[in-house]
């Protein structure tokens, strides 16, 4: 969350006073920055209705966000908030940086189904100052969607390195396992299942360095080959954790076996920046459907 998306929201939309502040600190450890943006279950940026209202010299902000990842222990908040408009709409979305600690913030950890943590974040009239902007006032949906898919891009990599670590320990089990006289990889059904697998993950592989490769390009034309790539990275990782706590048997549903650690951490990433339904949304509005 701090290295990848909040350094990322800072290099990208950060005047030179706030790079000079932030990243140094991101940059040695000393600071913890996360994105704030969802306000319900699901990855809905646009649906913002936190509101920011002019007050002076700044803003106040009011609303809620949902799902902030490990914004419990933040030293840095980066807030997507509605300065116009309504929730749905393009315009009117601006980013500001807001102290954890500023009076107005509550703050409740909660604990996601793989353990790691998150929070829900309060903003009840918290005021911040015109220099808290990131970026530009209204037009913060550009520089929140190069970010994203900035995010989508790490979370697709690391579905691939985990739909590729089950994959190899499931393999491992079905070469030792004995059941019926036999090893269990021997049977034909099994290895149908496994071969089917390897192939799936391959060609998610192929997506998820097609995307990397064109965010290095230019970010801003990435989006399309960025939603391929989390769409399939999320249905990959599902199926491979699916396939892998079946073929462990009883033991896959215990913790004995990791396996189904990874079947959980799968779950969190397919949700994390949008899933599979919410991308592929994207590519048929992008395609006029």
């Amino acid at each position: 969350a701090t290295s990848v998306v909040a350094a990322s929201a800072l290099n990208r939309g950060g005047n030179a006073a706030q790079k000079s502040e932030y990243l140094p600190k991101i940059a040695s450890g000393s600071l913890l920055a996360t994105l704030a943006i969802d306000e319900g279950a699901k990855h809905r940026p646009l649906q913002t209705s936190l509101q920011a209202v002019r007050a002076g010299n700044g803003f106040k902000l009011s609303g809620a966000k949902a799902l902030v990842v490990d914004g419990h222990v933040a030293d840095l908040l980066i807030v997507a908030a509605r300065t116009a408009g309504s929730a749905g709409e393009h315009e009117g979305l601006t980013l500001f940086l807001v102290n954890p600690k500023a009076k107005g913030v509550v703050i409740e950890r909660t604990v996601m189904v793989d353990a790691h943590n998150a929070a829900r974040v309060e903003f009840a009239n918290v005021e911040v100052n015109a220099d808290s902007v990131l970026g530009e006032v209204d037009q913060g949906v550009s520089l929140l969607g190069g970010v994203l898919d900035i995010g989508r891009g790490a979370v697709a990599s690391e579905m691939v390195g985990l739909s590729d670590e089950v994959f190899g320990r499931t393999v491992e089990y079905l070469k030792n396992r004995k059941q019926f006289g036999k090893l269990i990889g021997e049977f034909q059904a099994l290895q149908h299942r496994a071969a089917e697998l390897y192939i799936d993950i391959e060609i998610t592989r192929a997506a998820v360095m097609k995307a990397l490769q064109a965010l290095d390009a230019d970010v801003a034309k990435a989006a399309s080959s960025v939603a391929v790539a989390k769409a399939r990275a999320g249905t990959t990782a599902t199926r491979a954790v699916q396939e892998g706590v079946q073929m462990h048997g009883g033991m896959g549903m215990t913790d004995q076996f990791d396996i189904g650690f990874f079947m959980k951490r799968a779950r969190v990433c397919e949700e994390l920046f949008g899933d599979a339904n919410y991308h592929t949304e994207q590519l048929a509005r992008a395609r006029g459907y």
